[in-house]
């Protein structure tokens, strides 16, 4: 049997003509410098190279073959990545990713304990007759009521989710909370419109809805004075700014039919304009989202379930209690359950407190015991999110697997990071091939095998540097791991003094909060640390960076930045050149070359995102989906343009030998030294080297970047459009 997998002169990205063997059924730790080439080994090329046998072996074609002469002993794979960020849908939530609150559902069908609608005594469902009627191919099912007989329809397993008409909340729809326009930011009463009193119009756009607004108010015999203040307005010049002409309001009002055309007086609305916009984006407003605040919704408060079906008790709690409550105590209330309820019931509902209580269990393990079935996943950090899948891999018996995990130590506090390794080991005790890329020391304390990749990021990386035990590596001269494991930096002694004025937070509440009291020095860097779920980024986001009532000490700050690891897009378009801006530089430099200008080429056609200079084939985007039916849809290279992204002659133009699309395949150390006489694009590149991002390519997908990756690109935006202005920096 074939005890190692063997990868031969493995070049892609900028992997330098890399062999190494990977033992089987063991746990190998990949490590290295940001950079270096370890996902691009893992990811790009082992389980590339595996989904692509494994496809070509079921007579199915289309994934491209990693650039490797050869890899033998390789397993079918399985990877668990930090790119695996949960929906951004708001109804995603624990409870429904990891399907336990499906459990919990099912539960409060059979047991759940309510009023009878008739006589509103409290009725036991296995003290009640049932009655199942069928009309029309629906099955309706009718409890009758053992005090009244009367018959009612029983609340089913759909009544007790909130993404079903009949069981969200009818005022918030199963959200939690209600949306409103925020009128404080939008509107200043102290000013006139001309001199900037609604803050969404702006230059050119100002002067269009001045002309417009005048005209509707001139229309309804209600002229406005030049310059006059919000504040003078009459009640009904503020419902014709606000709602527009086409408001049932302003008909009333009036008696006037409302105008059909802008040049006689119709106007939208600012608010109306405002709710429009919000709704064909789906609420995914960018900047104006400042004009936007939600808050919890009186009719639920916040609990998303209809009335009726929070009525609705096991053990004296609605199931909105339970979810609630976070994944340690609900698995209290499991050992409850069993413990109080009659053996009747429990055989109604063994399997589902079963399927809570090993989910349950293994997700502890993974120190995620602190959270609630309630939580939304798009709160989550990629780290958080990894875990759960993490523990969904291990409901599968499956062995001689090769489990690619990046990183799962991430966002994870030192005091569980035993957690994570037993999963590691059970997984590798299956007898799986269990291959984690980390930095964490404990984890390759612990790994039987450790290869380390580098000596550096982007092009001065892909190289083996060693592989073999711990011991192994610290005896090799060239490796970065021994002096990482040995080096015991001694505590800072010299400390930077903070301002005389201070950031103070009182009594704060907020989830797991109990009345914090706390005071931030400023003008000096903070950590706030403390175990996983204990409340940091409640006190840091939540309280700090949403400026809560119970926050004194910022008005020194003209603006406040929050940064966190939640996903910059879902958007597989938008890549590291596009979102910090520097590709709008570039595509100005290529549309001002002589050979552009000749042929009439403007800077709209070096993008990838509008027709014109693309791959009309591919649509820019350099590959196309091809659709494998019950598997996922793979990303095969434009048999068109090459996965060049663009048309033959927008690619035959060249900057420095260096055509557009070249430039996106570039790293940014690299195209920081192409473009070192372009002021503006060399002080962007320059920065995010800085940062420590060099290695990243200009085109390389937003929806690729680790977590970490994320968040410092994050930063260096911020950075780049740093001002005078004194800025409060939340990471």
């Amino acid at each position: 049997m074939n005890e190692w997998i063997s990868i031969q002169n493995a070049n892609e990205h900028n992997l330098n003509q890399l062999s190494v063997k990977i033992p089987k059924r063991k746990l190998t730790v990949i490590t290295g410098v940001s950079g270096s080439g370890k996902s691009t080994l893992t990811f790009d090329v082992l389980y590339q190279e595996s989904h692509r046998q494994f496809i070509e072996a079921m007579g199915l074609q289309g994934i491209e073959k990693a650039k490797v002469d050869s890899i033998q002993g390789i397993s079918p794979a399985l990877a668990v990545t930090q790119q695996q960020i949960a929906s951004a849908n708001p109804r995603s939530t624990v409870g429904t990713k990891t399907d336990m609150y499906t459990s919990l559902r099912m539960i409060y069908e059979k047991l759940g304990i309510g009023p009878c609608p008739n006589c509103k005594r409290t009725v036991d469902p296995l003290q009640a007759q049932e009655i199942t009627e069928q009309s029309e191919g629906e099955f309706t099912v009718y409890q009758v009521c053992p005090h009244c007989h009367e018959a009612y329809k029983k609340l089913t397993r759909s009544y007790f989710s909130y993404n079903t008409i009949e069981g969200a909340c009818p005022e918030c729809k199963g959200i939690g909370k209600v949306i409103q326009i925020n009128k404080t930011a939008l509107f200043n009463e102290e000013l006139s419109i001309e001199n900037g009193a609604i803050a969404l119009w702006e230059g050119r756009y100002l002067n269009y809805q001045i002309d417009n607004i005048k005209r509707a108010m001139n229309y309804y015999d209600v002229p406005l004075a030049d310059n006059q203040p919000l504040k003078d307005y009459s009640d009904f010049q503020l419902k014709l700014l606000y709602d527009g002409t086409s408001s049932q309001d302003i008909q009333t009002l009036s008696h006037k039919p409302a105008p059909q055309r802008i040049e006689d007086g119709k106007f939208e609305g600012v608010l109306t304009s405002l709710w429009r916009k919000y709704q064909e984006k789906n609420g995914n407003m960018g900047k104006d989202q400042l004009y936007f605040h939600s808050s919890t919704c009186p009719s639920c408060q916040g609990t998303k379930l209809h009335y009726k079906s929070r009525e609705i008790k096991v053990l004296d709690q609605s199931i909105s209690n339970i979810s609630t409550l976070d994944l340690e105590l609900l698995l209290e209330w499991v050992n409850k359950c069993r413990q109080q309820l009659s053996p009747e019931a429990i055989e109604l509902i063994e399997v589902y407190l079963r399927d809570i209580e090993i989910k349950l269990k293994r997700i502890k393990r993974l120190g995620l015991g602190y959270l609630t079935l309630e939580r939304r996943t798009d709160t989550l950090s990629g780290g958080e999110n990894q875990r759960l899948r993490l523990s969904s891999v291990l409901d599968s018996d499956l062995t001689d697997v090769l489990y690619i995990i990046d990183e799962p130590s991430s966002s994870l506090h030192a005091k569980d990071t035993n957690g994570i390794i037993q999963i590691l080991k059970q997984l590798r005790d299956k007898g799986n091939t269990v291959v984690v890329i980390e930095h964490n020391t404990d984890i390759m304390k612990k790994a039987d095998y450790l290869i380390e990749i580098g000596p550096y990021a982007g092009r001065f990386g892909g190289k083996l540097i060693g592989a073999g035990t711990l011991d192994d590596l610290k005896q090799n001269e060239h490796s970065l791991i021994k002096n990482y494991l040995s080096d015991h930096p001694q505590p800072k002694e010299k400390f930077r003094k903070g301002s005389a004025t201070p950031i103070t937070i009182k009594e704060a509440n907020v989830h797991n909060l109990q009345s914090i009291h706390v005071s931030i020095p400023t003008e000096v860097l903070i950590s706030v640390t403390g175990v996983s779920g204990s409340g940091k980024s409640s006190l840091v986001f939540d309280v700090l960076a949403e400026q809560n009532t119970n926050v004194t000490g910022l008005d020194p700050f003209q603006e406040i930045i929050s940064i966190n690891q939640a996903t910059i897009t879902k958007m597989k378009r938008s890549n590291v050149a596009t979102y910090t801006n520097v590709f709008t530089f570039i595509r100005e430099l290529f549309a001002s070359l002589k050979e552009s200008k000749n042929q009439g080429l403007t800077s709209k056609h070096f993008s990838f995102n509008t027709s014109g200079g693309r791959c009309d084939h591919c649509e820019g985007l350099g590959y196309v989906l091809s659709n494998r039916l019950f598997f996922e849809d793979i990303e095969v290279v434009c048999p068109r343009c090459k996965g060049k992204r663009f048309k033959e002659k927008i690619l035959n133009i060249n900057y420095h030998h260096y055509n557009i699309n070249d430039c996106l395949e570039c790293s940014i150390e690299e195209a920081a030294n192409i473009f070192k006489k372009e002021a503006k694009t060399h002080r962007i590149l320059k920065l995010l080297q800085e940062i420590g991002l060099g290695y990243l390519k200009l085109g390389q997908s937003l929806t690729t970047l680790s977590g970490g990756e994320g968040q410092r690109l994050k930063l260096s935006t911020s950075l780049i459009k740093k001002n005078e202005a004194k800025d409060f920096v939340l990471t």
